[in-house]
């Protein structure tokens, strides 16, 4: 269930009011006449299953809600009611598969966000797996998968492209490639100082690696095991499931590769460095293009299940 907050202009409340009682799912609706101060108005409370909660926003946002009032949306952890089980049961679809559109463009959009803390991730995240590599150690190259939060700006690639968000995908594309160009020139010094240091060689790097080797080795399989990363990473986001995003972050090899690229040019391998950036191409593409055919068939499927409706069908 989802809790929403309403403020309401008090000319536009009854209609409203007439809209949340009209939707399938939504219960407990509370009116608190002249509660708002800023802006002035209506607080209109209530409770809507997960599954209608898209259908409701959309059509507050379109009687202007969002404009001359607010609209705030909660997931409701425990709700101890007859009437909030009656309401799930009667929204059609499954919680687990509903799409919040707008949440998940919010989501996105502060996910996909370059900042300081977004690069530091990246960067280090490369560096474990500049160690990975040179090691051939596969457990710091999970490591470093794990750590790193690239799949914020691919995902809002994807959401950018299906909901025609032009500023998301422009802040998505800035967070990923200034991200990832940062990430590399980091680590090629990193790499240049722990040869300095004698904890680096180019020998180590040139030698047969069968733990890490395929990161500069793209293949078919690449692209599959992207594009299967891609689906569940979005149906992670969507459906709220973020326990998923580990496994996603763990089987794609964007880090790793990127990681590769560093170390390799440090040392001009050139070989190295083009496969480990095709590598990372592949990975990248794969990963939006499943984002983008999960998210439209996603959009599809809830557009022929009719995501809310009015009370009179319940009967």
């Amino acid at each position: 269930m989802l809790h929403l907050r309403l403020i309401v202009p008090s000319d536009r409340t009854d209609e409203v009011v007439r809209l949340i009682e009209s939707t399938v799912g939504a219960t407990h609706l509370v009116v608190l006449p002249g509660a708002a101060r800023d802006p002035a108005g209506d607080v209109v409370l209530c409770d809507v299953a997960r599954e209608a909660g898209d259908g409701l926003l959309t059509r507050l946002q379109e009687l202007g809600v969002d404009r001359t009032g607010s609209i705030a949306a909660d997931d409701i952890a425990l709700s101890l009611s007859r009437r909030a089980d009656r309401a799930e049961e009667e929204a059609p679809g499954e919680a687990a598969d509903a799409v919040l559109w707008e949440h998940l463009v919010e989501e996105t959009h502060e996910e996909s966000t370059l900042s300081v803390t977004y690069v530091a991730f990246l960067t280090i995240a490369t560096m474990i797996a500049a160690c990975g590599v040179v090691l051939d150690n596969a457990v710091l190259i999970v490591g470093a998968m794990a750590v790193g939060p690239e799949f914020g700006p691919l995902a809002g690639i994807s959401t950018a492209l299906v909901r025609r968000k032009p500023k998301l995908a422009s802040r998505s594309l800035i967070a990923l490639v200034v991200g990832f160009a940062v990430a590399i020139g980091l680590t090629v010094g990193f790499s240049i100082l722990m040869d300095a240091l004698g904890q680096f060689s180019e020998a180590k790097l040139e030698a047969d690696r069968p733990n890490t080797g395929f990161v500069y080795a793209p293949d078919p399989f690449s692209f599959i095991v992207a594009l299967l990363a891609g689906a569940a990473g979005t149906l992670s986001l969507t459906s709220a499931k973020s326990g998923a995003l580990v496994g996603v972050a763990i089987s794609v090899t964007t880090v790793p590769a990127a990681a590769n690229a560093a170390v390799a040019l440090a040392y001009g391998d050139t070989e190295q460095t083009v496969g480990s950036c095709e590598q990372l191409l592949l990975n990248l593409f794969g990963i939006v293009l499943a984002g983008v055919l999960t998210l439209l068939a996603q959009k599809a499927f809830w557009a022929r299940r009719g995501r809310s409706g009015p009370k009179a069908q319940k009967a």
